[in-house]
């Protein structure tokens, strides 16, 4: 494997474990339901796809080619976050999920 393909599957997993670290962090510490879902979603859809990107650069520069499963992880993985994500918000909204006094959009309330 090249130094350059170490340097890249190296930062790449730095960076998708500070993504996924900062969104299971914002799960724990945001104060509602609509900015705990935000959290997670986009910041852990960045990190595991950093993830699977480095996997893909490193088992490329390996010899064995581009493995079919990456290439699946990372479409399901773009496909599925945002819509499900967006179900549950629908979902809150219908419930009627209150959120902090402090939160914009709240038309309802008022």
């Amino acid at each position: 494997m090249s130094t350059f393909a170490e340097y890249a599957v190296s930062a790449l997993l730095l960076v998708g474990g500070a993504f996924t670290l900062i969104g299971a962090i914002g799960l724990a510490r945001l104060p509602d339901f609509y900015t705990r879902l935000h959290g997670p979603t986009k910041a852990t859809t960045v990190g595991v796809g950093a993830i699977v990107v480095s996997s893909v650069i490193y088992f490329s520069t390996l010899g064995r080619g581009i493995g079919i499963e990456e290439v699946l992880i990372t479409a399901f993985l773009f496909m599925t976050a945002p819509v499900s994500a967006n179900f549950l918000a629908k979902a809150a909204m219908h419930l009627e999920v209150k959120t902090t006094e402090n939160t914009r959009g709240q038309t309802w309330d008022q």
